[in-house]
């Protein structure tokens, strides 16, 4: 399992799956998924994204990230279309 992720800027921090989850849900929430519909998605999204992690030592949260982005054009793509509109956001306020 990977122990590091590589952010953007370069800085490495601990590999943490709680922080996948929470982001799929919020996302999945913000796109209307509730209740067993959006625990269905997170669990297989999030175990999709985990297993790419298992086989290194570091991954960079692209990696994850464009990992989770095809699982949710795949699997519902109006939550993916919520996500790719978060990131326009951050990307603008910074």
């Amino acid at each position: 399992m990977a122990k590091e992720v590589i952010k953007r800027d370069g800085r490495k921090e601990p590999f943490d799956a709680k922080k996948i989850r929470n982001s799929i849900a919020d996302t999945a929430k913000e796109a209307g998924l509730s209740g067993a519909k959006k625990n269905k998605l997170v669990k297989q999204v999030a175990t999709s994204a985990i297993q790419l992690a298992k086989g290194k030592d570091v991954i960079a949260t692209s990696e994850i990230r464009d990992k989770i982005v095809s699982e949710l054009d795949r699997l519902e793509p109006t939550v993916s279309a919520v996500w790719r509109k978060s990131e326009e956001e951050k990307k603008k306020s910074k």
